[in-house]
């Protein structure tokens, strides 16, 4: 199988992350499938900061712990990541500040012969790691002229310059498949979100949620919805249920320390049965914790946030093409059944960059929700079968709309009758039954690599990624629940059937899907976890599957 690894390195304000999008749209533009890792520190300026990018035949949402190509922006690149080198492999680097085994590209007298600016720098290294992987200069200028939204020209004679100075180094050749879109995992999520009918996104940044933002607010005029940045996450919660009760589709965006503020406003959702969607990327806590790094260790804390007792939706997306379609889906489910619904993501996913072939998404929702007939006199907590209240919005004709956090009645006036208590305690929680039958219709539940196999490995959110390659190599059975609340548990338990070896991977260090199981009586019999922040890398994770099968 062809694949190449290479890895961008320098300090922060050096460009790593957009040097390795424009790598990732070279090797795009060879017909190979992508993902790009983006590691730095929570600093500003300086740190060590770089960004992998691996292309291959197939599939792939994981790195290896091995490179092909170092594209050096300082000497402290060239000492952190030599040793992970390939037998056959091309460093390319800053001459001006590295010193190193390789080619060097002379950026400052590139730049200075081009008269141009020190921030075209990266355009020298790309035009020099192109040349050292017998990239045909035709695709460089396509790539380049595509993904350069200003001075594209000068950048183009930069990289030329530098292009014609090295020599071939190590091939890439090239794949049979077309060009994708690439897409990080919180665009991806952002434009499902508008697909199930987004009308307005609330957020106030927090790594790393932070770029769902940056994209909706830069694209919302184009996209047609309105972006607001309060004050603080309380702020944040409390204007999307505004923005609910008065009939428009909403999300918010966070991570676990802002999600911490906006609890009380969740509750105040599931009591009001206010639909909102709530996006939450994991990071490593608990606290501050590690502020760009990732982590799965916040899914007991979303399974069971807020007081009181209310039913959630929660999905965990594997890969962008996941995080595009189950996003439409809860919002249109949020909407449906008229409860909060979750997005839980990670860092791996947020901010990693994924090759989409959005026609093979395939999950849609039906965008319906239970409105009101007019007839009066409106209720807005009428009691039904199914636990769903029809929907009017204030400034209805003939509806009184009363939206209330208090324990209430129909109307929505405010009693601490006990037998009206108890009614509509249980309308609400009827809903749990229509929501887990409407799993029905969806693939909440994948079962992936060897269906046949007697071992499997149990995943959930961005470790699918990984966990298919390694049992693609191992011959193995992977089960990952897609839908966490309500949790598939039929399904599980058939996926299960036949698998006399379960081994759990979760990057946390208490195994909490594992715990979610083990209350349906299902056990897992090894577990391999990480919570240093990084995520499992492919050999990595080999490696540790191999010891758990011995």
């Amino acid at each position: 199988m062809k694949e190449v690894s290479v890895l961008i390195g320098g300090k922060a304000g050096d460009g790593i992350n957009s040097a390795g999008s424009m790598v990732a749209q070279l090797l795009n533009h060879l017909g190979y499938r992508i993902y790009l890792y983006f590691d730095y520190p929570s600093l500003i300026r300086g740190g060590h900061n770089f960004t992998v990018v691996r292309g291959s035949e197939q599939d792939i949402g994981s790195c290896r712990d091995t490179l092909d190509f170092i594209l050096a922006l300082n000497q402290e690149t060239i000492a952190r990541h030599r040793d992970r080198l390939n037998p056959e492999h091309a460093v390319i680097f800053n001459a001006d500040l590295v010193k190193s085994d390789g080619q060097g590209v002379p950026v400052k007298s590139v730049l200075e012969a081009e008269h141009a600016p020190v921030i075209m720098g990266n355009s020298a290294i790309i035009g020099g790691f192109a040349k050292a992987a017998s990239i045909e200069w035709e695709t460089v200028e396509a790539v380049f002229r595509a993904h350069i939204p200003k001075g594209v020209d000068l950048n183009l004679k930069v990289a030329r310059r530098a292009y014609d100075q090295l020599k071939p180094a190590r091939k890439i050749s090239r794949c049979d498949s077309p060009a994708l879109p690439l897409l990080s995992g919180n665009e991806a999520i952002g434009l499902g979100l508008v697909r199930g009918g987004l009308e307005a996104y609330i957020s106030y940044p927090m790594t790393p949620s932070s770029s769902l933002l940056h994209f909706l607010a830069e694209e919302q005029e184009r996209l047609g919805i309105t972006v607001v940045h309060p004050e603080n996450e309380i702020a944040v919660i409390l204007m999307a249920l505004g923005f609910s009760c008065a009939g428009k589709r909403t999300a918010v965006g966070t991570s676990g320390g802002g999600f911490c503020l906006m609890t009380e406003g969740l509750s105040f959702a599931g009591m009001a049965e206010l639909p909102v969607v709530l996006v939450v990327s994991q990071r490593t806590g608990p606290s501050t914790g590690l502020p760009t790094y990732t982590g799965q260790s916040d899914l007991r804390f979303i399974l069971n946030a807020g007081q009181g007792e209310f039913p959630r939706l929660i999905v965990a997306p594997g890969n962008a093409e996941e995080a595009l379609s189950w996003s439409a889906v809860a919002m249109d489910l949020a909407w449906k059944f008229q409860i909060p619904a979750f997005i839980l993501a990670d860092k791996t996913l947020s901010e990693g960059t994924y090759s989409v072939n959005d026609g093979e998404t395939g999950v849609q929702g039906d965008g319906e929700f239970l409105p009101w007939d007019g007839a009066a006199p409106y209720r807005r907590y009428a009691d039904s079968p199914s636990g769903v209240s029809p929907l009017a919005f204030p400034g209805t004709k003939g509806a009184v709309v009363k939206v209330n956090s208090y324990a209430h009645d129909e109307a929505g006036i405010t009693t601490e009758e006990a037998p009206m208590v108890v009614k509509m305690t249980e309308k609400r929680l009827r809903k749990w039954e229509g929501l887990a039958a409407e799993m029905e219709r969806y693939p909440a539940l994948n079962v992936l690599g060897n269906t046949a196999a007697s071992t499997a490995l149990l995943c959930w959110g961005s470790t699918r990624c990984v966990c298919t390659e390694v049992a693609t190599q191992l011959g193995l059975k992977v089960v990952q629940p897609v839908v966490l609340s309500p949790l598939p548990v039929d399904r599980l338990k058939t996926a299960l059937r036949g698998v006399e070896r379960l081994i759990a991977v979760e990057e946390n260090a208490t195994a909490q899907l594992v715990a979610l199981i083990e209350r349906e009586g299902i056990r897992a019999d090894k577990k391999i976890l990480r919570y240093d922040g990084r995520p499992f890398t492919v050999d990595e994770l080999v490696r540790r599957v191999r010891e758990a099968m011995a």
